[in-house]
């Protein structure tokens, strides 16, 4: 397969027309079976009825290489049928990437409101408040929705609504889980990556990047001698990281927003050096302090936010594309770095869900074939128009 291509119909039918072991990994946003009751699905969708089940993750480990990986993005009060599904069918269940944002929008019932309209009653109007609906089809881009506020009425409340006012059912949606799982390897690690060019993550292309000026070593004056941490025994072996290279890719990300970065406290690193002879503390209490015996440290000398530990995905609100209706596109930022975790440069990625092509795009950019598989006409079309797009932008 050269480039990318884009299959119409249910994947279900068209996955056992893949060749089996053809698919170095596959990165999807599955439906989340919100609402399995027939009525209506998640927004409306039918197509979000049910978690795909172990037959589905069954089709989908018969095409994937031996060691190819999966990140499947899955619903906070469903995750646990996600992931029993994918581990039923076979594939080993390896972590799970939690993606944090701060503009979700919580779909509550007003309990006190569903009181009085069960009730019929209808109370005068006594004021207006704003209401911001521009998240109200979806969280589309978390964090990065432009404000659409609404006047809307507020009505006095019956006797018997008013002291349920401020009650609800949900909460404000902050966080995705993402599942991280392998299909088992053909042997050891090394003798899968050799044979298939799976298994492995590609850690330093996802480090997170460091602010400007900030030259992070890994703490440790370089020698020639392998560091055994403090003496311990432990054989922790310093590494030979250049300065500014970036942190070590974590099973957290988060979007950037103000709303999250506020909920991460100020962290400063190491501020002082490390000679070695400092006395130790963790003997004090019984036989006084012994001289100390670590490694000499360099100062680390930076400062800020907790949250300059893991990677941000930021995105912007022109990403969907135009025309694009789809209700959950997810940032194009956190389907490239999601993508070049888990896939060694120009290998194929299957995305058996498409939607409206994110994970199709973030292919192309980040110079991945791409196979996908879309059964809804409306985003079938729009996500050949969004990768053929972002083809011609590449050339």
């Amino acid at each position: 397969m050269n480039g990318w291509s884009i299959k119409e119909g249910d994947c279900l039918d068209l996955m056992p027309t893949l060749p089996p072991d053809s698919v170095d990994a596959i990165v999807t946003d599955p439906p989340y079976g919100l609402t399995g009751d027939g009525k209506g699905g998640f927004m409306g969708k039918e197509w979000d009825g049910c978690v795909p089940g172990v037959e589905f993750w069954k089709r989908a480990i018969r095409v994937a290489k031996p060691g190819a990986w999966l990140l499947a993005f899955g619903g906070t009060r469903t995750y646990h049928r996600l992931a029993c599904a994918i581990e039923d069918a076979g594939w080993e269940i390896r972590d799970c990437i939690m993606w944090v944002f701060g503009g979700g929008w919580p779909k509550s019932l007003n309990i006190a409101k569903a009181i009085d309209r069960h009730n019929g009653y209808e109370g005068k109007v006594v004021g207006t408040r704003k209401v911001d609906t521009s998240m109200q089809g979806g969280n589309l881009l978390r964090g990065n929705h432009k404000r659409h506020e609404v006047e809307q009425e507020v009505r006095e409340l019956s006797p018997g609504a008013a002291k349920w006012e401020g009650f609800g059912t949900c909460l404000k949606p902050a966080y995705e889980p993402i599942l991280v799982a392998r299909k088992p390897l053909d042997g050891t690690v090394i003798n899968n990556v050799l044979k298939h060019g799976t298994g492995a993550l590609n850690i330093d292309a996802c480090r997170v990047p460091l602010p400007d000026g900030d030259n992070l070593t890994d703490g440790i004056e370089r020698n020639e001698h392998k560091a055994d941490t403090q003496g311990m025994g432990f054989n922790f072996v310093s590494g030979n990281r250049p300065a500014g290279v970036g942190r070590f890719p974590a099973n957290l990300i988060h979007d950037g927003s103000p709303e999250v970065l506020d909920l991460f406290p100020e962290s400063r690193g190491q501020q002082g050096s490390v000679t070695g002879k400092e006395p130790s503390e963790t003997t004090r209490g019984i036989y006084g302090k012994f001289s100390g015996n670590r490694k000499k440290c360099v100062p680390r000398n930076d400062s800020g936010s907790a949250a300059r530990f893991f990677y941000c995905a930021k995105a912007s609100r022109s990403e969907r594309g135009e025309g694009n209706s789809h209700v959950t596109v997810k940032p194009l930022a956190l389907m490239r770095y999601l993508v070049t975790l888990v896939a060694p440069p120009g290998s194929v990625v299957m995305d058996p869900f498409m939607g409206s092509g994110s994970t199709g795009v973030a292919c192309v950019q980040t110079g991945h074939r791409f196979i996908g598989i879309e059964k809804e006409k409306e985003y079938f079309e729009i996500a050949g128009r969004r990768i053929s797009e972002a083809k011609q932008e590449e050339t």
